[in-house]
């Protein structure tokens, strides 16, 4: 089994990660206790803003999951998300002229703040918001589910100033748990083992005005996201270096071999990087990292193996290096995740 590249490219902002940081801090719990086990420190997720992996975030949520013992904390934390942390894509929300404006934003503006999930608007029997998952692990899908439908419920009662939770229908990705009643509690109609989240909605619910309606902070918002965007698409410095590192096998670029790869000089490329907040040693040992571990928890392949494939020819140096990273040798980091697997 080898390290899917969706998990460990950029997937998510920090902002959610965040949001689930908050919650487990209003439960009186510490940031050293927070990131404990999850190989993330503070800084990472509230440093900077460069987007998080979808597998940074699943080992957040499952930590969060274990500190709380609140297997529903995803409805906890979504209804806890302002619009404001939904950027550009957020003010614009706010700005809409009615929920049919807003929906369409989310339709095509989504990937601005995330890559895991997108949006479908289905018109064909009434009107539902349904969420196709492009990235899932069984072990956070009711954290992630739960997050956002309860963030998209507490964001559509925020644009319009109604309580909808009595008029909607939720249709959960999973079965129906032993905690079903704080689901019942969230929204009184809802239905578990369907094959996507789905939210029904009362069709005169898209030409509900929003409370806030300001054309112009709306063409100024939406001008934000289209800007944002386009230099999504064209991708960031970072995350390309990224990408192609996550692509490699045995062989990793020098910084002037992926200078020539991006068309820049060397100098050029460390001067981008620098202005995004990290060096080019930085990405490499932050890939190495997250393929080393993944290789070590999710393979049987050899420790000298996973040296190889990670490009270092003598496995003493990996060893060395995956200590000076996680304090811990490979065989002592593989050993103890097993332990802890054989004890759930």
């Amino acid at each position: 089994m080898h390290a899917p590249p969706a998990w460990l490219k950029p997937a998510l902002h920090p902002v959610y990660a965040r949001l689930i940081c908050a919650e487990l801090r209003r439960r009186g719990f510490t940031e050293a206790e927070i990131v404990h086990g999850t190989r993330l420190t503070w800084s990472d997720l509230h440093g900077h803003n460069q987007f998080l992996s979808f597998e940074q975030v699943r080992r957040l949520i499952v930590r969060a999951l274990e500190l709380s013992q609140c297997p529903w904390l995803g409805l906890h934390v979504g209804a806890s998300t302002q619009l404001s942390a939904h950027g550009a894509l957020g003010y614009a929300a706010m700005a809409a002229r009615n929920v049919g404006q807003v929906l369409v934003l989310m339709q095509r503006f989504v990937e601005l703040r995330q890559s895991v999930a997108s949006f479908e608007v289905d018109t064909s029997d009434g009107l539902a918001l349904v969420l196709h998952e492009k990235l899932s692990s069984p072990d956070v899908r009711e954290e992630v589910a739960g997050h956002f439908a309860s963030g998209l419920v507490h964001l559509m009662e925020s644009i319009t100033g109604q309580s909808l939770r009595a008029r909607i229908k939720i249709s959960w990705p999973f079965d129906e748990p032993p905690w079903v009643q704080a689901y019942r509690d969230f929204c009184p109609q809802l239905e578990f083992g369907a094959a996507a989240l789905r939210i029904d909605l009362p069709l005169d619910l898209l030409e509900t005005p929003s409370l806030a309606h300001d054309p112009e902070a709306y063409r100024v918002a939406l001008r934000d996201c289209e800007r944002q965007l386009s230099q999504l698409q064209g991708g960031s410095v970072t995350l390309r270096v990224q990408q192609r590192l996550l692509a490699c096998e045995g062989h990793y670029p020098t910084l002037a071999q992926m200078a020539e790869l991006e068309h820049v000089s060397s100098r050029t490329l460390i001067r981008h990087l620098r202005d995004e907040g990290l060096t080019y040693q930085q990405l490499l040992d932050g890939v190495r990292e997250e393929l080393a571990c993944w290789l070590l928890v999710q393979t049987q392949l050899s420790v000298e193996a996973i040296a190889e494939r990670l490009g270092y020819m003598d496995t003493s140096n990996f060893s060395r290096t995956f200590r000076r990273w996680l304090g811990v040798s490979p065989r002592a980091f593989r050993e103890a995740t097993e332990d802890i697997h054989a004890l759930k």
